[in-house]
């Protein structure tokens, strides 16, 4: 069966602060973030992309949470994968190591840079003043996490993006519980960072208002009175 031609940019991260770990990734094919971002509470980061094989985002988390770092984790990763060549990852650890890998094998425009607490990786991108600008906008800014994610995200797509155009795009971010602390995906859409930004808009001003009292609720089995809900309205 063929693999998944994945051609995208995103960035993995973790933030020191707060111990959360993030991807944002934005691609010219459907539903990214199905495929591309993965991540664990206390564990890291992995995403996926190029030749795409899913499989190496859960095996890379696992690698982490055994305690490898995140070099030693791709390098596991890519000894027992036939398809090294074709594939690009970017990983981070808990203690903020991380490492890329970009096959020689993938697509041309293709591009990763390795910082302290994040990666960024792409390919089919316009130019390498994409992974630049992605990663100057995210270590240039003071906003909270997820901002920071989505600011790198479009400062990406404003230096130029995938070469092909836009589709979809995907943020995941992941506290201490063990489901998200924030899943946003929009899979098909002519302007998809702007709609992402869009709906984390909503979602900001939603749930995500009183995570920290809804999760010390859950934990404690206490019933809220009332929780905050995402407008419907469209900005």
């Amino acid at each position: 069966m063929a693999e998944i031609e994945l051609n995208t940019f995103s960035i993995v991260a973790r933030d020191p602060e707060t111990g959360r770990f993030g991807i944002a990734v934005t691609t010219k094919a459907l539903a990214v973030g199905s495929l591309c971002p993965f991540a664990k509470p206390g564990v890291g980061a992995v995403a996926t992309q190029a030749r795409v094989n899913p499989a190496l985002g859960p095996k890379g988390l696992r690698l982490l949470e055994h305690g490898l770092s995140a070099e030693e984790a791709l390098q596991e990763l890519l000894m027992h994968d036939p398809g090294r060549e074709y594939r690009q990852l970017g990983i981070v650890d808990r203690y903020g190591r991380s490492a890329a890998w970009t096959g020689s094998e993938v697509n041309d425009g293709k591009a990763h840079l390795i910082h302290e607490n994040f990666a960024v990786q792409g390919n089919l991108l316009t130019g390498e003043a994409v992974v630049h600008a992605t990663a100057a906008a995210f270590s240039g800014s003071n906003a909270p996490f997820p901002e920071r994610l989505l600011k790198a995200l479009e400062a990406g797509q404003y230096a130029g993006g995938d070469k092909r155009g836009k589709q979809s795009a995907a943020l995941l971010v992941v506290d201490t519980e063990d489901f998200p602390y924030i899943d946003l995906r929009v899979d098909d859409h002519s302007e998809p960072v702007k709609e992402l930004r869009r709906i984390y808009e909503i979602h900001k001003n939603g749930l995500l208002s009183s995570y920290q009292e809804w999760v010390d609720a859950t934990r404690s089995g206490v019933v809220l009175d009332s929780t905050a809900k995402p407008s419907e309205e469209k900005s």
